[in-house]
């Protein structure tokens, strides 16, 4: 610790609210993205195996992991830990001085880091993460790291980096041991029917008696399961949600965040979107558009930071600063079909 600096460019971070307010059918379309899905099918055959053995070993669905995987670092993706990584010791050693109302939780998980570090399973070089210390495929707490990672794939060390071996087994583990995942269950179902918002855990069968039916129109293939009903968004799609989807839920309390995890999960295994619309929402758009979208931004003054198809904070400040400059209401930062139709327009 001799050396350290303490990054303090944290406290900015964990005081400032999100920059863009994200409606819920934007923040799937965001996250659920044809990138995403395009890019999680090529993962799936590519470690296929691994896969096979997670779920021989944890029960834990390949769509679960593939989902969480594509969430959490794009699959792995250098571009996103070259660019939005931090050495995660500067950050934890200033979250442990300076962050009164946490302080003990940023203090263990300092030291959690440093007991990784003696144990040799990485240096602080290779400990890059977000600005919380969150870090590698799937995004691992050093606690996590430390209490429930694998050395899956026997090479002597725990590591979220590198192969994605240790942080997909280590995240199925966790998902099992601490979300209580159960084996050969869905996480659930869009639906038609529901009378209510909101609903006590009952089975499938009791729901479909209750004239709640799959919105896909097949049947619930285990009617004695138990699920909840949810609808974030009245007028909106609705939900069932069995034990998995809380179980995933567990690594992140966040529904939407959980959401997008499962969908994309089901897109990447074959399922196809949402059948039923968000009020005011607009369909994904297709890779090839969002990379319309990006180039015509650039080409107009407005730098996205690159034109692969996958909307990041750049791109989605080049487009808030367009729709400042050409009025469009609200200027919400969101990269979809409408703001496309205005951008060949021109200014």
């Amino acid at each position: 610790m001799g050396s350290i600096k303490p990054d303090t460019t944290v406290f900015e971070l964990i005081r400032s609210q999100p920059e863009f307010n994200e409606q819920l059918w934007q923040y799937l379309n965001r996250r659920v993205s044809d990138w995403r899905i395009t890019t999680g099918k090529e993962k799936a055959k590519e470690y296929a195996p691994l896969f096979a053995r997670i779920e021989k070993n944890y029960g834990v669905d390949r769509g679960i992991m593939l989902g969480l995987w594509g969430i959490e670092s794009a699959f792995g993706d250098p571009d996103v830990q070259k660019n939005h990584m931090r050495p995660v010791i500067p950050a934890l050693a200033a979250l442990a001085w300076g962050e009164p109302r946490r302080r003990a939780y940023w203090e263990q998980e300092l030291l959690n880091a440093l007991v990784i570090i003696e144990r040799g399973w990485s240096s602080p070089e290779e400990m890059r993460g977000s600005w919380a210390g969150a870090m590698g495929h799937t995004q691992w707490m050093p606690e996590v790291w430390l209490n429930v990672g694998l050395d899956y794939d026997g090479d002597g060390r725990v590591t979220p980096f590198g192969k994605p071996d240790d942080a997909l087994a280590g995240t199925a583990q966790y998902l099992v041991k601490r979300g209580k995942y159960r084996a050969g269950e869905h996480w659930g179902y869009e639906v038609r029917g529901a009378r209510t918002t909101a609903g006590a855990s009952r089975t499938y069968e009791a729901w479909q008696k209750a004239g709640v039916t799959r919105a896909d129109g097949k049947a619930f293939p285990q009617p004695n399961a138990s699920a909840r009903l949810w609808v974030p968004v009245p007028g909106g799609p609705a939900f069932l949600l069995g034990p998995n989807f809380y179980a995933v839920r567990s690594y992140n309390p966040s529904m939407n965040y959980t959401l997008s995890i499962v969908h994309l999960g089901d897109r990447i295994m074959g399922g196809g979107p949402l059948v039923q619309p968000f009020p005011g929402g607009e369909r994904t758009p297709t890779l090839a558009e969002v990379q319309e979208i990006q180039k015509r931004l650039t080409d107009l003054g407005f730098d996205t930071g690159g034109t692969d198809g996958r909307v990041g904070n750049d791109t989605m400040i080049a487009v808030r600063n367009f729709q400042r400059k050409v009025g469009m209401q609200p200027a919400d930062g969101y990269a979809g079909v409408k703001l496309l139709a205005r951008l060949r327009q021109g200014l």
